[in-house]
């Protein structure tokens, strides 16, 4: 099948989770999600990830953002595994995990790589918007954990582009200086925007669009 890119709309499913059975687009219906997949279930790495995206849970719902995890495994070992997460993490798992033995969402979702060695899943990130459209895609190899703080950072910075005609700059967070749209001339970066920098042509800084009096 083709790979996935940005711009494509999100396959759906139907699936039994940890939260019961879903189907993922009426789920999400209105919302952002984070879909993710982890290699497997009682392993060291994913133990982790999965307890650090649990204590974001409310960072996320303020953001309108659902959180979704995929393995290859079973159901039952999901729900045997979730007491380690809430052991390991400090927080109990707060939101479902997709059980997908047959592999076939994981293959919709090109969550399996050969050349890693089984077939089992990578650790893919889906960021996926209210329009069921796929805004980003990160595939992480098995022996290196997830900054699930960075993910709920792309997403801050996701939805601040998609409200006004700005960009981030390199290792923006909320609350700095956004760079207007280079499509933009600079007397329409002066009407829509205060505190506006030239730094070049192509390069003005403002901010952002709720901090204009």
């Amino acid at each position: 099948m083709a790979t996935l890119r940005l711009g494509d709309p999100a396959p759906g499913f139907t699936a039994d989770t940890t939260d019961g059975p879903i189907d993922f687009l009426a789920w999400k219906r209105g919302a952002w999600a984070v879909f993710f997949s982890h290699p497997a279930d009682y392993t060291p790495v994913c133990t982790t990830e999965l307890g650090a995206s649990a204590r974001l849970a409310d960072e996320f719902e303020r953001r309108n953002t659902k959180m979704i995890a995929l393995s290859v495994d079973s159901i039952e070992d999901h729900r045997g595994w979730a007491p380690d997460i809430g052991d390991v993490g400090g927080t109990d798992l707060n939101f479902p995990i997709v059980a997908d033995p047959d592999r076939e969402i994981a293959v919709a979702y090109d969550m399996i790589h050969p050349g890693e060695g089984d077939t089992s899943t990578v650790r893919s990130v889906f960021v996926i918007d209210p329009a069921d459209t796929i805004r980003l895609i990160l595939v992480y190899p098995k022996s290196v954990g997830r900054n699930f703080a960075e993910i709920l950072r792309v997403v801050d910075a996701l939805q601040m582009t998609d409200r006004a005609p700005v960009a981030t700059p390199a290792d923006w967070v909320p609350g700095q200086r956004l760079i207007a749209s280079a499509g933009l001339s600079i007397d329409e970066v002066n009407a829509q925007f205060v505190n506006v920098e030239e730094v070049k042509p192509y390069l003005r800084f403002v901010d952002a669009p709720s901090e204009k009096g």
